[in-house]
């Protein structure tokens, strides 16, 4: 049976969504990415257990990573080889979603949206935390966020709706995209200072 991932923004059953603490986003993206590399066969548990001991460190450290990065890397792939297997298990996430988040190859060449960020700055600290950059907003009635990691862009554009929602009661247009390791490092890098 697959694991509970949301499909859509705001419609998890995850009591993870409601709460406004990052951690919880985080080990929320922790566990639903855990269940679906061990049930597309991508991971073993094993490595789904080393590679969450290790990302819940990082993250105690002040360094996010994703846990998809971080079972690459302990699977063993090497360094030019990384962009290749990070694409493959995100492609294998991306098929358990409904809809698919496409494969946006320009999104690294999208501005940040720096007035968004300081306008929510909770928003950016999270978004920091799940490693899934905001590409592009407008008027906050289209927000798009993008991530090699499709779960972790689905957690955060579900906090996002839920937030804006709250602030100024209309529900703004989420799209939801993946990127590849090249462009998710650039603008993880532009976007968060990591």
């Amino acid at each position: 049976m697959p694991p509970d991932i949301p499909t859509s923004p705001g419609t998890s059953h995850s009591p993870h969504l409601s709460h406004d603490d990052i951690g919880e986003l985080v080990e929320a993206c922790i566990v639903q990415t855990g269940e679906a590399l061990i049930f597309t066969r991508m991971a073993s548990e094993s490595d789904v257990s080393r590679a969450t001991d290790a990302v819940r460190k990082a993250h105690l450290d002040g360094k996010p990573m994703d846990l998809m990065e971080a079972v690459a890397r302990i699977q063993g792939h090497q360094e030019e080889h990384l962009g290749g297997i990070i694409r493959t298990l995100g492609d294998r996430l991306a098929a358990m979603l409904n809809p698919s988040p496409p494969l946006i190859p320009f999104a690294g060449k999208l501005i940040a949206p720096s007035a968004f960020y300081e306008s929510f700055d909770h928003l950016h600290k999270t978004a920091r935390s799940l490693l899934t950059p905001v590409i592009f907003v407008e008027d906050t009635d289209s927000i798009g966020v993008a991530s090699a990691n499709p779960i972790a862009a689905v957690i955060l554009a579900g906090k996002i709706q839920e937030v804006v929602a709250r602030r100024f009661d209309i529900r703004p247009f989420l799209t939801i995209a993946r990127l590849d390791y090249e462009s998710w490092a650039f603008l993880t890098h532009k976007h968060f200072e990591l």
